[in-house]
């Protein structure tokens, strides 16, 4: 039987600082090298867990759904997300999302 990813006990915590995002970009850059393929984010209301395909996982404390600070850590692993739901309260423990978003071939070209 697997591992939960959320009862797992994390192989690194950071605590986020509001508004420092560039600091917690460069944990989150690090500490995924340090994992094997990204499945999956657990995000609560005040902390954002990143587990790979062994069950492994890292943490971010200080951090949830609820906060704008979120959206550019997501969007750097890869977060398959609503934007327009993201922020919205939930009654369960927390939000999860896979990850491996693709974008469409030349997304970003303008015709």
């Amino acid at each position: 039987m697997g591992k939960s990813t959320s009862t797992v006990t994390p192989l690194a915590t950071y605590h986020h600082e509001p508004g420092d995002v560039d600091r917690t970009l460069v944990f989150l850059k690090r500490t995924r090298s340090e994992l094997r393929q990204l499945r999956r984010v657990l995000v609560g209301q005040d902390r954002l867990r990143v587990c790979d395909v062994n069950g492994d996982a890292f943490e971010i404390v200080g951090l949830g759904y609820a906060d704008p600070d979120i959206i550019p850590l997501l969007n750097s692993i890869n977060t398959a997300y609503d934007p327009q739901t993201l922020h919205l309260p939930t009654a369960v423990q927390y939000k999860e999302f896979n990850l491996g978003r693709c974008h469409p071939w030349a997304e970003d070209r303008v015709m």
